[in-house]
């Protein structure tokens, strides 16, 4: 039916007008349609007054408007309000009041914060999952959080008389405003799996807080809850909890059964206990049967837990009223941090050898507990203790550190004692004892200079010596020891580059030349001894080894350590032209000792890039894994002893061997030298890189030549087959480097890789990781791909073949997998 009823018949029939014009339609309980043109000259018949609508009938007149009449008239509306903001400028005001900035009218629905009311957060929680009802002065978790949610209304608390009611639902646009819908549809509803309703003063939780089951995460910090309901076990899918600055004086017994439960955090409440072990001490039947807690067919199983908190990594009990006899010993398997600082444990004996049969306890604090001495007898764990501990806080307790070495000596870890805010490394556990003082790094170490000086420079005499594990600073308590005891040698002292220079006189520039002629001198009486030795004629003896050996202490830890069974050689400068003179101008023509280094390992260490014959001679040569032979570009030799006809053994327990940076080319200056005499016989020979390596350490797995100047012809299959392939005399080697030089083919990797054709594996195949990159290698054979490689690199060579970007997506895998691809 239309909405325009149609002119009366005792109505004079209006004449349509030709041209566009304005026209107002109103549909309302009158039988006539009126029309109002812009002319009224054009009309037939004039049209009679429209009656003045009465004051009571005004909502009935603007509800019979249209819906284009309603719009039309909100953009009048909103069109004269524009027009009376914008009409003047700083001088149209009225008055004072005027000229004030107008601000909006806080919403309906929202605080002083700016946040949604709490009903309002509830419904939005709904298609969130996550309810956040911080800070809202609350006296208990509100009905309407479980009448929106779930459809009940709980029972009244004991606690709470009268919940005070929250507002209705605002019906202001405040959804359309924000752009949101004030409620989710059905299809967006979430479970809830997060509450956060900490900082208020919520005293109880009502027990229907279990029915939320997929609950992961509650937040009740710094509220005053007295107790928890017996069915917050119930909420088998929680993962974290907190429940800190609260007043609990105990837990549910069976919130120990929680099977998903990874962070507990109990602290600063009143508790006396932890039966970890309560819910499990009845009949093994009652504990098995009390995992299921539905007795409907509908509703889902409640399984627990058999263990203790099975999942629990941290759990914070610090700051309560626990002693240590009310802790049960069956503790949670998976414990990584557990504190209890702050608790009067009293003897802990049994608690602390529970603790140390944890294997995965890195971090246990006892800081400020009431626990002595008499909780750590010498003889308190019959194995070994702690075993992945990292840190132990024993701070301000009546803990001595004897008391700590003693019980604590068959501890795999370090033992340190330094108060540092870093976590240790690994290997180490960090024992804090006494009063915390945090230091920096550079204090413990500046501590343990003026220690060592003082040390160096008090006399105690030869009657005294220093309490074992402490030092021996002027203050410190000794014990009486026989004279027969001052013979004991000494430990070797650690020296710092610059004491070293200043004992050996370099600290000065006339010093430095000095030095330099001296190791000049030598090297030219070396070279002499060994030219008449050549030529058979005799040489002088001398009953003092040669200058070099006896200069040299590789033992030092300034280039040995001993933890990782590491040699490192400082590098050496390339010789210089410039004239020794560098203030005036010289006459005399530059010596040898003008082009050697001024640094002072330059003088000390042997100039080979492979003094192997020194190194020998070392006592560790036997244990030694890592030589690193960096940058050493001085003389480009390897000084080796004579080789024996049989097996080599020099370095038998070599792993790595790192020559970058050395610029060795395909073929390497050997020296075959006497150890004991320091003659070479013949002077000098050339032989292959590669070869000469693999017959010198049978034993290396990683072998880095990076940056050198190699080229594809030290990559032969014979060289590289004899390298790689591990044999009953050789181990195999599982890393090559040989970035930055200037191979162009890989013929010989094409080789080793063909052997992989219908092959799974190849007999001797040990090698995980190839660095071919900056090389000149202009193609990539697709054979390649059948070598079995976990790291492929070959960046920055000149094939164009495959693109960059294969690597790039998928790595090493991805590159091997499309060569294979294109194998004919």
């Amino acid at each position: 039916m239309s909405r325009i009823p149609q002119p009366s018949s005792s109505r004079t029939p209006l004449k349509t007008p030709t041209t566009p014009s304005k026209s107002r339609i109103a549909t309302s309980n009158t039988p006539a349609v009126r029309v109002r043109t812009q002319s009224t000259a054009r009309a037939t018949t004039p049209s009679k007054p429209r009656p003045a609508v009465p004051p009571q009938d005004a909502q009935t007149a603007t509800a019979s408007l249209s819906i284009k009449e309603a719009i039309a008239l909100r953009r009048a509306e909103a069109k004269k309000a524009q027009v009376k903001v914008g009409s003047g400028g700083l001088d149209n005001f009225a008055n004072v009041e005027d000229a004030l900035p107008t601000t909006e009218e806080k919403p309906e629905g929202e605080d002083i914060l700016g946040r949604l009311s709490v009903r309002e957060t509830i419904e939005r929680a709904r298609s969130t999952g996550s309810l956040n009802l911080a800070t809202r002065s609350l006296v208990c978790l509100p009905s309407a959080l479980f009448e929106i949610h779930l459809g009940i209304t709980p029972d009244s608390l004991k606690s709470v008389t009268n919940e005070p009611p929250l507002p209705a639902a605002a019906e202001s646009p405040t959804g359309a405003r924000r752009g949101k819908r004030d409620s989710p549809a059905w299809f967006e509803a979430q479970d809830l799996t997060v509450i956060k309703a900490w900082n208020n003063d919520i005293t109880e939780i009502q027990h229907e807080i279990s029915l939320f089951g997929s609950l992961k995460t509650i937040d009740l910090h710094k509220n005053k809850i007295t107790s928890l309901p017996g069915s917050f076990a119930n909420l088998t899918a929680l993962t974290v909890l907190d429940l800190s600055h609260n007043a609990l004086t105990q837990l549910p017994t069976n919130i120990f059964m929680l099977p998903e439960l990874v962070t507990l955090n109990i602290s600063h409440n009143s508790l006396t206990s932890l039966s970890f072990n309560a819910p499990f001490a009845s009949s093994e039947r009652n504990a098995v049967s009390s995992q299921y807690a539905s007795s409907d067919f509908f509703t889902p199983a409640i399984v627990r837990a058999t263990t203790p908190l099975p999942r629990l990594i941290t759990l914070d009990a610090s700051n309560n009223k626990i002693l240590a006899k009310a802790i049960d010993v069956v503790l949670p398997a998976s414990l990584t941090k557990f504190d209890l600082s702050n608790n009067p444990l009293g003897s802990c004996q049994p608690l602390l050898k529970a603790l140390a049969a944890l294997k995965r306890l890195r971090e246990l604090r006892l800081e400020k507990a009431d626990i002595g001495d008499e909780s750590l007898p010498p003889a308190i764990f019959s194995s070994t203790p702690f075993p992945s501990l990292r840190i132990l806080d024993l701070g301000e307790t009546r803990v001595s550190p004897e008391a700590v070495r003693a019980a604590l000596q068959g501890m795999k870890q370090e033992m340190n004692y330094d108060f540092i805010a870093e976590e240790p490394p690994e290997g180490v556990v960090r024992i804090l004892v006494g009063k915390k003082v945090l230091k920096e790094y550079w204090e413990l170490e500046l501590e343990k200079r003026s220690k060592s000086r003082t040390e160096k420079s008090a006399d105690y005499g030869s009657d005294w010596v220093p309490l074992p594990g402490l030092s021996l600073p002027s203050t410190h308590s000794t014990v009486q020891k026989p004279k027969t005891a001052s013979t004991a040698p000494k430990a070797e002292i650690v020296k710092e580059a610059w004491e070293i220079e200043a004992e050996q006189g370099l600290l000065t520039e006339g010093g430095k030349r000095r030095a330099r002629a001296a190791a000049a001198a030598a090297a030219a009486e070396e070279q002499a001894k060994a030219a008449a030795l050549t030529v058979g004629a005799p040489s002088t003896p001398s009953s003092s080894p040669p200058a070099t050996s006896s200069a040299l202490s590789l033992n030092s830890p300034q280039y040995y350590n001993k933890t990782t069974q590491t040699l490192t050689l400082p590098p050496s400068a390339a010789p210089s032209k410039a004239p020794g003179h560098a203030r005036a101008f010289s006459l005399a023509a530059p010596s040898a000792s003008a082009f050697a280094s001024p640094r002072t390992s330059d003088i000390v260490v042997p100039a080979p890039t492979l003094p192997l014959s020194i190194i020998i001679t070392q006592p560790f040569a036997a244990t030694l894994k890592v030589l690193s032979l960096v940058n050493r570009r001085m003389d480009r030799s390897f000084s080796i002893p004579p080789l024996p006809d049989g097996p080599i053994s020099f370095l038998p327990n070599l792993e790595e061997l790192n020559l970058e940076g050395c610029n060795f080319t395909d073929l390497v200056t050997v020296q075959h030298s006497d150890s004991t005499s320091g003659a070479s016989t013949p002077p000098r020979s050339s032989e292959l890189i590669l070869p000469l390596i693999t017959k010198l350490f049978p034993s290396l797995r990683t072998l880095n030549l990076s940056y050198n100047q190699l080229t594809s012809s030290s990559l032969a299959p014979g060289a590289l087959s004899g390298l790689i392939l591990s044999t009953p005399e050789r181990k195999g080697l599982r890393h090559l480097r040989l970035r930055g030089n200037r191979l162009s083919e890989l013929e010989g990797f094409l080789e080793l890789a063909c052997l992989f054709k219908g092959n799974r594996e190849v007999p001797g195949w040990k090698l995980e990781e190839l660095d071919l990159r900056d090389n000149e290698i202009g193609k990539l054979p697709a054979e390649l791909g059948l070598m079995p490689l976990d790291v492929f690199l070959v960046d920055g060579n000149i094939f164009r073949v495959p693109q960059r970007r294969v690597w790039e997506r998928e790595g090493t895998k991805g590159l091997l997998s499309w060569l294979r691809g294109r194998i004919e």
